[in-house]
């Protein structure tokens, strides 16, 4: 796994900073690696469709939502990839090598 470089760990936790975006890639992680279709997504969390499909192009530009057409269908996921790399950014000096 490729650690991540600052500037992106400050994109992927910047397109998670604002409400409405949290909540898509939280209720998306709830969904799971088969992910959400934008309506339902936007059915879910009561968001107009322009207003959802801003967040997720926020989300998808961060690299941490992963959009899949699957016929007439967008579907969107958490790139769990991207995610665990962030979480490793964050941590990868913890407790100074001590184990916790």
């Amino acid at each position: 796994m490729a650690p991540v470089e600052t500037a992106v760990a400050v994109e992927m936790l910047g397109a998670l900073a604002q409400e409405a975006r949290l909540e898509i890639f939280r209720l998306l992680v709830k969904a799971g690696p088969g992910g959400l279709a934008a309506g339902a997504v936007a059915a879910e969390l009561g968001l107009a469709p322009a207003t959802l499909s801003f967040h997720l192009k926020e989300l998808r530009t961060a690299g941490i939502v992963i959009c899949q057409k699957r016929g007439r269908s967008r579907i969107y996921s958490p790139d769990f990839e991207s995610m665990k790399q962030l979480v490793g950014f964050l941590t990868e000096d913890c407790c100074r090598g001590l184990a916790a």
